[in-house]
């Protein structure tokens, strides 16, 4: 039961980033005077499942404004093109506070 409810959590979340994710790039597309800084970010992960790590890296995917490029060698770390890249520690923490930590909860 607990991962079911889990799972239900998962696809809220994964609803709310990728609604709120759309608006936000919506928004730099449509500024003229805004320009986007793209760039790579390194994103350490927990996940060790193959399972937890591929649920991962495809919500970030499907998220507007970010694609995972690559899975790191030794599994610990996802490489991460961003849309634009304000903070890089703060893109690391909003992947890995918003988006790992539900999956982790289903596939963990």
């Amino acid at each position: 039961m607990r991962r079911l409810w889990a799972a239900v959590r998962l696809v809220a979340v994964a609803a709310w980033e990728i609604s709120r994710a759309n608006l936000r790039l919506a928004a730099l597309v449509l500024d003229p005077r805004r320009t986007n800084r793209p760039g790579f970010i390194q994103v350490p992960i927990r996940l060790r499942t193959d399972a937890g790590i591929t649920a991962l890296a495809n919500l970030i995917t499907l998220t507007p404004g970010t694609l995972t490029v690559d899975v790191a060698p030794d599994r610990k770390s996802l490489l991460v093109h961003v849309f634009d890249l304000e903070e890089e520690q703060a893109a690391v923490a909003e992947i890995q506070n918003r988006l790992e930590r539900v999956v982790a909860e289903v596939f963990e």
